[in-house]
């Protein structure tokens, strides 16, 4: 049976001593990792996302500003930290699920892996619910190397974005914040504004005002006034990173796993393609 791809602390409580369990937190950077050092969730295994998560280019146009890794890097990642196929992984950041913990879910059920869950509110609730937090750097046990050879769920190339949006059957869900969509600020990327044709749906949107996603029927509603009945969805956000945070949400409302555009704003708008500053839809706030 399908396991929920949302698990609450409380659930964690009732499972973080099985045997097959193999939590992970997630982190971005060197911040994060000295955060790992001095608190997380105990027998969890650090996993990084500029260093584990992705294969950073020199220039960002070439797949954006965290382009996917190899199967095989991403295997080693996952041997590393003693995963097996039938490992219940858990992962969580302090991010609330859309920093790297979102991202590793994705590529973890992109390899193949069934039973991988996010942490519900994530670091910031574990305490509250009594789950035991450490500083000791956990040993991870010696397991066979999982192979794959492609990621087993839909991506989409900068080459082929275009095309897809031009399509009318299919549908471009941008879920960076409204005003870099509307490109009235671009923080982080050289231009601002979206693509042609992208509608935006923050991904701020899937969590509830103390941090924890909706309630699944509440997340289906939000994302079936957006794409009705669509079947062919694919989510950007701005680096390949939060993108996964609403792939997530969608999977956790019941929909199916829509197609992901890597690059990103990232990649796409370094690349002297079409943009655009008026908003496609009004579901934006």
């Amino acid at each position: 049976m399908k396991i929920s791809p949302v698990i609450s602390p409380n659930e964690l409580t009732e499972i973080i001593n099985n045997k097959n369990v193999v939590l992970i937190d997630a982190g971005s950077g060197k911040p994060a990792h000295e955060r790992y050092l001095e608190k997380h969730i105990e027998n969890a295994f650090y996993v990084d996302l500029n260093e584990d998560l992705a294969e950073i280019p020199a220039d960002a146009k070439n797949g954006g500003r965290h382009p996917l890794p190899s199967p095989e890097k991403f295997a080693d990642v996952l041997q590393r930290v003693g995963i097996k196929e039938n490992s219940h992984l858990i992962v969580y950041d302090d991010k609330n699920g859309s920093n790297a913990a979102a991202r590793f879910w994705w590529m973890a059920r992109a390899a193949g892996l069934e039973n991988v869950q996010v942490l519900d509110g994530g670091l910031q609730q574990t305490e509250k619910f009594g789950l035991p937090i450490t500083q000791k750097i956990p040993v991870a046990d010696e397991v066979e190397l999982i192979k794959f050879k492609n990621w087993e769920l839909p991506v989409i190339n900068l080459d082929q974005i275009e095309s897809y949006v031009s399509a009318e059957s299919n549908i471009l869900v941008d879920v960076r914040e409204t005003e870099r969509y509307n490109g009235e600020t671009e923080p982080i990327d050289l231009v601002a504004g979206h693509i042609p044709g992208a509608i935006n749906l923050p991904f701020k949107n899937n969590l509830d005002e103390n941090g924890f996603f909706r309630k699944p029927e509440e997340l289906k509603k939000q994302f079936k006034e957006v794409v009705g009945n669509a079947n062919n969805i694919a989510v950007h956000c701005g680096s390949g990173v939060t993108a996964c945070h609403t792939i997530l949400a969608m999977d956790y409302a019941g929909l199916p796993i829509p197609t992901f555009y890597v690059g990103s704003w990232s990649e796409y708008s370094r690349n002297y393609k079409p943009i655009a500053t008026q908003p496609a839809n009004n579901l934006t706030q």
